[in-house]
């Protein structure tokens, strides 16, 4: 692992971010009802790993620019991140469209990218980010499945 720029970090975090603005304008009906009773310790994992990601996907790399098959996976699972968002946002946009199963995978909206960026840290033999991406599961797959569990 090296200090360096990862080219294939910047496309991910377009594929993330892109679909995480347009959602701040399209949330779920009654969605702060969920995010007011979010666990602070989640919370500030969530973010801690977040930082982490961004940062060790971006500035460490092992500078491997071949193909392999985690590589493969990696971008497998955020096309699928972006095939869940088309379907969101082209649902009611309620609370259950948001968190029912997407292709047999439990919050999909959370779980998928972190997948995405565990395989890329696999793929690129960067520890900092294979760590970072277990951190943000706890916190990002934590909160996202206590709110499918509250789901009336």
């Amino acid at each position: 692992m090296h200090f360096g720029f990862s080219y294939i970090a910047v496309i991910f975090l377009i594929m993330l971010f892109v679909p995480n603005i347009i959602w701040t304008g399209n949330k779920p009906s009654n969605y702060e009802k969920y995010a007011e009773n979010e666990s602070k310790i989640l919370s500030v994992i969530e973010r801690i790993g977040q930082v982490l990601v961004v940062c060790s996907s971006l500035f460490f790399t092992d500078e491997n620019i071949g193909l392999s098959l985690w590589l493969i996976l990696a971008f497998l699972f955020m096309i699928l991140y972006e095939i869940y968002w088309i379907r969101y946002f082209r649902s009611p946009k309620r609370m259950q469209d948001m968190y029912s199963n997407f292709l047999g995978i439990p919050v999909a909206g959370a779980t998928l990218p972190v997948l995405g960026f565990l395989f890329l840290g696999i793929h690129e033999q960067n520890i900092l980010l294979i760590v970072s991406s277990l951190i943000l599961a706890v916190g990002h797959v934590g909160i996202h499945l206590s709110y499918q569990k509250n789901l009336n």
